[in-house]
């Protein structure tokens, strides 16, 4: 899936401000501000119209009825207690939820190519979380073009990489050719080639932030934007300085401004600027969509839309027509319950790459430091941005690194009776190149045992070969993880059996591990303005004004 359309390639030098400079802008106190933007991610669009009325209103299940719901979640883990985490996937395609092409006036005002153009790429990705206590929620946006390991399902060789958008689209590809082999076609066709490429999507995704849980997630198709501009329309953006792009059909002003439902599709898409001082890259086209649905909050709010009979038939019309959910996300239920849940408000990151560069196909790609995305998204998803310390021993031998490791989550069971093993194995292992999956006590057993899921059969032999026990493999382990039950086999010699004396020796050492660097405002300007390096963070009160 080519794209040749980036505009940036290295990140431009710019002047680092001074550490108390680079702090995000301080919290507003405008929780009616928050607790709206907080609603347009946690319910996007059908959701969000039910949230704003606060009660469910007659042919409201009718119209819900015809949603696209999907399976493509099946039994994978859960958050604890009352968290949620819902995974937004924006696709590219220029056509609807039931693969059939748009009318030929709306690719005009799409102003974004025909029902050739776009593929099934997931150009946006937010994962949002809501914690259950009723706390500020938050939205991490990925950028699209994150060089990442690949689900499976998305290539036909080990290990996959890619762009994170293209999890999808790959995946689709690969199963539409087999499926239409045996004989399946039309809307089955297309059903069932979208359920493999949304869960390759949302696999990619849980391992790319370190094995985080996705319990819901919500598909929006590029026209679903449009046309819900469409019924909100005038909208209020903010833009920081003149911009123009004739890609995408932007042509803005510095300050707040009033746009149509044509001019907001360049308001998202737009990631280039004749005046290369400005620097355009995906990742501020990340920032623009953030500010998007911020802005658009406050224009349903303000234009009366909520409590319009007819403009909300026309919102949830656009849920039926372009957007598919999980099959378990029951929208009456999860309405009841929204407001209460995003009450918090929201605040919004979008991670940082490392750098750009191309792959071996010579496509733009942005470099990303996994271990770092993988801290950050911790930090956000639990809610801490304290120190973590670790205890361990001084005698504790740690094996070598793990080269196929990397992108793999370790799930370790303690086996042995001696207390705290597994959390001492897990970190031991984590730190040199597993990501850190589950830890649990089982029954005693003698022999230790290695099981592994898809894509994880060179990181299970690794680590085999570490330990001196055979790796197998398990279709009840998930795909890109490995399970290490310790039995007392292991405890009696290498580096297990060090970490196992932990619990005997009186001599320990205290090791702190600093957060990742504070993120810096989406919003600020000159030299304080996020780099493609920073995290970046926009709080959602007002109209936030971006690049």
């Amino acid at each position: 899936m080519p794209d040749h359309r980036r505009h940036a390639r290295k990140p431009a030098p710019r002047r680092k401000p001074a550490p108390s400079r680079r702090q995000s802008a301080p919290r507003s106190t405008s929780e009616r501000g928050l607790r709206l933007a907080g609603r347009a991610f946690v319910a996007l669009l059908a959701m969000v119209v039910v949230i704003g009325t606060g009660a469910a209103w007659r042919g409201y299940h009718d119209v819900v009825a015809g949603v696209t719901t999907s399976g493509a979640l099946g039994d994978a883990p859960k958050s604890d207690g009352k968290d949620q985490n819902i995974l937004i996937m924006g696709l590219d395609s220029r056509l609807d939820e039931q693969g059939k092409p748009l009318p030929q006036d709306m690719y005009d005002a799409l102003h974004a190519g025909d029902d050739s153009v776009g593929g099934y790429n997931s150009n946006v990705l937010i994962l949002i979380h809501i914690p259950g206590d009723g706390s500020k929620a938050t939205g991490i946006s990925i950028p699209r073009d994150d060089y990442v390991q690949l689900a499976d399902a998305s290539c036909a060789q080990s290990p996959c990489k890619g762009k994170i958008k293209q999890a999808y689209g790959l995946a689709y590809d690969r199963a539409k050719t087999k499926l239409e082999a045996t004989g399946v076609k039309d809307l089955d066709l297309e059903q069932q080639s979208r359920e493999v490429g949304r869960k390759a999507e949302i696999d990619t995704v849980r391992a790319f932030l370190g094995g985080v849980t996705v319990d819901h997630f919500v598909e929006v198709t590029l026209v679903a934007f449009f046309q819900l501009a469409q019924v909100v329309q005038p909208i209020t953006v903010c833009l920081n300085e003149n911009t123009s792009d004739n890609f995408s059909g932007a042509d803005f002003k510095k300050g707040k401004q009033d746009i149509d439902a044509s001019q907001a599709m360049a308001f998202v898409r737009q990631r280039r600027d004749p005046d290369p001082d400005l620097n355009f890259t995906d990742l501020d086209r990340t920032r623009r969509q953030q500010a998007f649905i911020v802005s658009l909050m406050h224009s349903l709010q303000s234009s009366g839309a909520m409590s319009n009979p007819s403009r909300l038939r026309d919102l949830l019309d656009v849920a039926k027509q372009n957007i598919a959910i999980d099959d378990k996300l029951d929208l009456a239920s999860f309405a009841q319950h929204a407001s209460a849940l995003s009450s918090g408000g929201i605040s919004l990151f979008t991670l940082p790459v490392k750098d750009f560069g191309t792959d071996d196909a010579g496509e733009d790609i942005n470099i990303v430091d996994v271990t770092e995305i993988r801290a950050i998204a911790h930090n956000l998803l639990s809610g801490s941005g304290a120190s973590t310390t670790t205890t361990a021993t001084t005698t504790s031998a740690t094996p070598t690194n793990i080269a196929a490791a990397a992108g793999v989550t370790l799930n370790v069971v303690n086996s042995t009776g001696t207390t705290g093993l597994a959390a001492r194995v897990a970190d031991s292992f984590t730190a040199l190149g597993f990501t850190r999956g589950t830890v649990e006590t089982g029954a005693n057993l003698s022999n230790s045992t290695i099981t592994y899921g898809r894509g994880a059969d060179a990181a299970a032999a690794g680590l085999a070969d570490k330990l001196g026990i055979t790796a197998t493999k398990s279709t009840s382990v998930d795909a890109g993880t490995v399970q290490l039950t310790i039995g007392s086999d292991l405890t009696s010699s290498g580096p297990i059996a060090d970490l196992a004396k932990s619990t005997d020796d009186s001599t320990t050492v205290t090791t702190t591990t600093a957060p990742p660097p504070p993120p810096v405002s989406a919003t600020a300007t000159g030299s304080k303005a996020p780099a493609p390096t920073d995290l970046s963070n926009m709080d959602a009160d007002g109209i936030p004004c971006v690049k």
